[in-house]
């Protein structure tokens, strides 16, 4: 997959990226004529976790694009310095929107990716069309799951106390990150996209880039403010709909945590709307069972057509998917997690 450098005013960074278009599951360009629809991720798991997006014809009506994030998956460069923050990661986004070239977008957030994406759209305006949060952290982070990332982290660490990794200490502290995404669900495609990270985490993140580690998958996190409600009336002035993705099973945010999150948009003028999918996990846009991804993926058309100031192009009837040979070789068969989504 491409990349591309970016230089921002917390270091140079070369980014991994995905770009797709109706008629190419992977270029180095946009379709100028189309809506560009920007994705970012959620914690640990790189860009392939919206597989199930990037291979949908009906979102393939628009120019789909994803990065790996700094500190995760195939990105590389200098490492976030102490601090960073969601002001200092979306102007990372802001760099790198310009390295390509990319017009305002529609911007998908993934948990973590929506404090990122969310800092894009009040710091610049000017680059974002709409926002569409799935499993949106808005508000501080509770005291409870902001201990529990630090106990993954800690004990993250404790896998490298020897001479060689513990294999065993590193897979619980996977655990506990799969647990918190995927509420203990297991499919062939949760499965292998844990296993990409596992391999990329040991490379990322080992002893001389703990610091890394912490401030990528714990300060980001616990550090971070609520928008002030003159922040969030500046997207009511940038007229800037918000759309707002909550999974009912996740073991970490309660609803009312939305829509708390919902009200202080409202206060502020933002026009939003939440969608509510029933028993879905914190990383609500992967497992198909239950009609998870098929909610998700229509909700997020759905909205990218209402407030999209270009035509889309006409569903595609056959496409690529970029991300599905990767997977595959990982383990992932589509047709059995087709069938059925298991416990743990």
């Amino acid at each position: 997959m491409p990349t591309v450098k970016v230089k921002s005013s917390t270091g140079k960074t070369e980014y991994r990226y995905t770009i797709s278009t109706p008629k190419s599951a992977s270029t180095k360009s946009i379709d100028k004529n189309l809506p560009t629809v920007l994705f970012l991720h959620a914690v640990y798991i790189p860009q392939e976790v919206f597989v199930q997006q990037f291979g949908d014809p009906k979102l393939r009506r628009f120019n789909l694009v994803t990065l790996d994030h700094r500190g995760h998956g195939e990105t590389s460069g200098d490492k976030p310095p102490e601090g960073y923050g969601q002001v200092e990661a979306a102007e990372d986004i802001a760099k790198f929107m310009e390295a390509l070239k990319l017009p305002p977008c529609h911007i998908v957030g993934l948990s973590l990716g929506t404090i990122i994406g969310l800092q894009l759209a009040v710091s610049y305006p000017e680059k974002v069309q709409s926002l569409f949060l799935m499993s949106p952290l808005g508000l501080e982070e509770p005291e409870d799951i902001a201990d529990g990332r630090q106990e993954i982290y800690e004990v993250w660490c404790e896998g490298f106390n020897g001479s060689t990794p513990d294999e065993a200490v590193l897979l619980d502290a996977a655990y506990g990150a799969v647990q918190l995404a995927f509420s203990n669900r297991s499919t062939t495609l949760i499965n292998a996209l844990v296993g990409r990270m596992f391999g990329f985490a040991k490379k990322n993140w080992g002893p001389k880039d703990f610091d890394l580690y912490r401030r990528m998958t714990v300060d980001i996190f616990t550090n971070r403010k609520p928008q002030t409600m003159e922040a969030l009336s500046s997207l009511r002035q940038a007229q800037i709909p918000v759309g707002l993705v909550h999974a009912l099973g996740d073991v970490a945010y309660p609803l009312e945590y939305t829509k708390e999150l919902m009200k202080h948009l409202t206060d502020a003028g933002v026009q939003v709307s939440l969608a509510e999918i029933p028993d879905a996990p914190h990383f609500v846009n992967v497992d198909p069972s239950n009609g998870f991804v098929c909610r998700v993926n229509s909700f997020m058309h759905d909205f990218f057509i209402k407030h999209s100031k270009q035509q889309a192009a006409p569903i595609p009837k056959d496409v690529t998917n970029p991300f599905e040979q990767t997977l595959r070789k990982n383990g992932w068969d589509p047709e059995e997690d087709a069938e059925d989504g298991t416990m743990i």
